[in-house]
């Protein structure tokens, strides 16, 4: 899944063609053009669209943060910013499944390796310590989808 804003169009289009030509299979939720947009739309979409299993990941392109906060208010969505390419880009210890690259802030063949990080990393899944954190993160999505707001002890 990969969906963008006007701002993020070029390197999305070039994402989208380095993901095709690496064997992926891409299915491009949009902007499919540089007309205004609002990034909260594609937010949504890619969000959706792995809350169906429809794919296993999605990636947005933006100019800020704004597109993780839209994309994370999605039950199910973990959605973080990579602006560099760490060894585990998000996937390995906090167990993203949204890869939000900074469109303005990096090139595409930044781009590019991070996308590679990305897709190869798998949650680490014999660490306690992720694991552990993984299960808080779920266990407070869990409690206020059921509208559980008391504050914590």
């Amino acid at each position: 899944m990969l969906s963008v804003r006007i701002c993020g169009f070029p390197l999305k289009e070039e994402v989208r063609a380095y993901l095709a030509k690496a064997g992926h299979e891409v299915v491009d939720l949009g902007a499919y053009n540089t007309e205004p947009s609002d990034y909260p739309d594609f937010a949504e979409k890619v969000g959706l669209a792995l809350q169906r299993g429809d794919a296993p990941r999605g990636f947005l392109s933006a100019v800020r943060r704004g597109v993780c906060v839209a994309a994370n208010k999605i039950p199910g969505i973990r959605a973080g910013m990579c602006t560099i390419p760490t060894r585990r880009t998000g996937r390995g210890a906090r167990h993203m499944n949204v890869l939000v690259l900074g469109a303005r802030i990096i090139g595409s063949a930044l781009a590019f390796e991070i996308v590679d990080r990305f897709v190869a990393a798998k949650f680490i899944a014999t660490e306690e310590r992720f694991v552990r954190r993984f299960k808080k993160v779920l266990a407070i999505e869990a409690k206020y989808q059921r509208g559980d707001t008391t504050k914590p002890a």
